[in-house]
């Protein structure tokens, strides 16, 4: 194939992966945030709280677990396709079904089922566009990765609106129900829809970078720079969870009139304006061929962030910091998922260990309740944010330390 031809295909398998990585997020994040506790507050009543703290344990073991084990059988298979269809059809028809439980086990024992559907359908994907997209293209992968949010994010607000039923509450649950789970199904499949159909899986080739820093890298090596991003991603993530954990209270703290749909516009805000700055910095990183700097870079601004929101002593100011934290780790998260590929040292076991890699996206949710619940009464909120600012400048530094001959391969 001419370069030119090549290049076209990869940038349409690049639109293709960014519309179906969008369904993934849409697929689990207007139920978990939205739909699942309306449910579980219909069935529980006044004990809701310990209900969700339950169901939401059980169901992120249920996704670590699957993620990893999913990733792995798509490996042994040598096909994504298969797996993320199946994914698809188990979750959709798992959805389908909450809205008919009427007994809180069973909703626990549908959630933990529905778990490992989803990740039927992520781990295979996510190894997908490791398969496909040369390292060239890597920077603009996850800039584009950085779309999915905002995309979960709408598709929570389109189901939510009086269209499909009453307003969603208690009162309406039982009757919207169903047709908001039927909304998201249709969202998800008509996002997956054109990659399943022509996107390019015909067996696993080592993208050319990564084929060429396999001749000049050992495994060791590579191995060493996997576990640095893995350990700089934990630190962000446990950071970013235990920030959000109490980030509601903290708003109300430094301005008493910002309700939660103030709150609600100022969190979309950066989400928003995360989505470009992250395709911005990617695009430049794929261009300089410096993949790690954008990394380093935002996780300083994200640390500079928390060091000014413990500082901060006005409205304006917390805001503020807070926006430039918001877009920093959306940059941040965004362009390691897409350059993790790059260091991965076994592609045929790409599905697993990006399986494990995706632990640092769950464990942080099972270890923040215990964490803030020690911290924040004990250090306050200005020394919770200024503890997060030193895990942030720790993931910059195990980034930017990058050995010369390593750093040199991974241009």
């Amino acid at each position: 194939m001419r370069p030119e031809a090549a290049g076209r295909a990869e940038r349409g398998f690049l639109a293709f992966y960014a519309l179906a990585w969008a369904g993934s997020v849409i697929a689990y994040m207007p139920f978990l945030t939205l739909l699942l506790p309306v449910r579980i507050e219909w069935l529980a009543g006044n004990q809701a709280v310990g209900w969700l703290a339950l169901i939401t344990l059980l169901g992120a073991v249920a996704s670590s677990l699957s993620n990893i084990a999913f990733g792995w059988l798509s490996d042994l298979s040598g096909r994504r396709r298969p797996w993320v269809l199946g994914g698809l059809a188990v979750s959709s028809t798992l959805l389908l079904a909450a809205p008919r439980v009427e007994s809180l086990w069973g909703l626990c024992a549908l959630v933990v089922a529905w778990q490992a559907g989803v990740n039927m359908l992520i781990g295979p994907l996510s190894a997908w566009a490791g398969d496909q997209v040369p390292d060239g293209y890597k920077g603009l992968l996850g800039g584009l990765l950085a779309l999915a949010p905002a995309s979960g994010a709408l598709a929570g607000a389109l189901v939510t609106m009086p269209y499909f039923g009453p307003q969603i509450g208690i009162a309406s649950a039982a009757a919207s129900g169903f047709a908001r789970h039927a909304v998201v199904v249709l969202l998800v499949a008509a996002c997956l829809a054109p990659l399943l159909l022509f996107g390019k899986d015909g067996g696993f080739r080592p993208a050319v970078g990564a084929i060429r820093v396999e001749r000049q890298v050992t495994r060791a090596w590579l191995g060493a720079m996997a576990t640095r991003m893995w350990l700089a991603r934990l630190m962000v993530q446990i950071s970013e969870a235990l920030l959000f954990a109490y980030l509601y209270l903290w708003l109300r703290s430094v301005d008493p009139m910002l309700g939660p749909a103030g709150i609600a516009r100022i969190l979309t805000l950066a989400v928003v304006l995360g989505a470009p700055s992250a395709l911005l910095a990617g695009r430049w990183a794929d261009r300089h061929g410096r993949p790690v700097a954008p990394l380093v870079a935002s996780a300083l601004v994200a640390a500079l962030a928390l060091v000014g929101m413990g500082l901060s002593q006005t409205p304006g100011q917390a805001l503020v910091s807070y926006l430039a934290l918001g877009v920093a780790t959306s940059v941040f998260l965004a362009l390691h998922s897409a350059q993790t590929l790059r260091v991965l040292p076994d592609g045929a076991r790409r599905g697993r260990n990006l399986g494990l890699f995706n632990l640092t996206n769950t464990l942080p949710s099972l270890l923040t309740p215990a964490l803030t619940v020690m911290l924040v009464p004990r250090i306050g909120f200005s020394g919770l944010f200024h503890l997060l600012a030193v895990l942030a400048l720790g993931a910059a530094a195990l980034l930017v330390r990058w050995p010369r001959h390593e750093r040199k391969t991974m241009a």
